[in-house]
């Protein structure tokens, strides 16, 4: 039921974890309700196109990810009903791309996120075929292509503030906090509730 992708009773980010603790968010997917607001303060957080009223999420179609739309909400039909759910960077605790990235553009920050900086990138595009997870996203249609994909608000944490998609969670599927915390509180939902 719940799925590791890092404001809650876990507590909020204001002092700078340790080298080896990072933040991460956890997506429990039996709390979720499919209702966008995670891609709408997404796209409103980094000046993305608005999600369109005829785009939502519907079982018969598959949402992807784009250079412009970094999260996505999917439903899809399993033995217990309809769920839904978020599919995002996953913010890898060894991310492949950023190993594979030559110039160092795609990095893994001691926070917890897995940024990419404009100015360091070659274009090269080897973090989107180290990707498992076929997240980062390139701009092919662009003169001055960019690399598009979710940086868990990084901005906002050097504030102290939580990602975006977080803050707007209005069902409490979405939970912030640090890395070990998160698994813990993972692990305890499905002990708890292992039919869900």
């Amino acid at each position: 039921g719940a799925s590791l992708t890092g404001a809650s009773a876990l507590g909020s980010p204001k002092s700078e974890p340790d080298a080896e603790e990072f933040y991460a968010i956890l997506h429990d997917v039996t709390l979720c309700e499919g209702c966008q607001e995670c891609e709408f303060a997404c796209a409103g957080q980094n000046d993305l196109p608005a999600i369109s009223d005829e785009d939502y999420p519907d079982a018969a179609v598959r949402r992807e990810l784009t250079p412009e739309r970094y999260t996505v909400v999917n439903a899809v039909e399993t033995s217990v009903g309809e769920v839904y759910t978020k599919q995002q960077c996953m913010h890898c605790a060894q991310p492949a791309c950023a190993s594979a990235c030559l110039t160092q553009a795609m990095s893994k920050k001691v926070t917890g996120p897995v940024t990419w900086e404009e100015g360091k990138c070659m274009g090269c595009r080897y973090c989107m075929i180290s990707c498992p997870f076929d997240i980062p996203k390139f701009e092919f249609d662009s003169n001055n292509p960019k690399i598009g994909k979710c940086q868990m608000c990084f901005d906002r944490l050097k504030e102290g503030e939580v990602p975006a998609c977080v803050k707007n969670c209005s069902t409490g599927a979405l939970t912030f906090g640090k890395r070990s915390d998160i698994i813990r509180e993972a692990r305890q939902r499905i002990f708890v509730n292992p039919d869900l």
